[in-house]
């Protein structure tokens, strides 16, 4: 089982408009990366910025098919945020 000293974290985040990102840094507690196309589920835009006082980290992957995924963890050692298919995706996602 992973600890959170072991999750991997978000090394950089060029999603200006999440709340959660402050000086292209994550601070989510921790992201989830889903959907078709590898998204951030936790990519959040209102008025306000918010997080916690560290760098966010990958909770969940629910991309099965990329090769950083081993039972819905992510294994790679760190990840990249950033437009993609969406405004707000993983950029380390690699497909099998």
């Amino acid at each position: 089982m992973t600890t959170m000293q072991e999750l991997p974290q978000v090394q950089d985040c060029s999603v200006t408009s999440c709340s959660y990102n402050a000086g292209s840094s994550c601070h989510a507690g921790a992201i989830t990366v889903s959907g078709d196309h590898a998204h951030c589920g936790t990519f959040v835009e209102i008025s306000f910025r918010g997080g916690l006082d560290r760098t966010g980290m990958v909770g969940a992957c629910h991309r099965s098919d990329c090769r950083h995924n081993e039972q819905l963890e992510c294994t790679a050692p760190g990840v990249r945020v950033g437009p993609g298919a969406d405004a707000a995706d993983c950029l380390t996602y690699e497909a099998r």
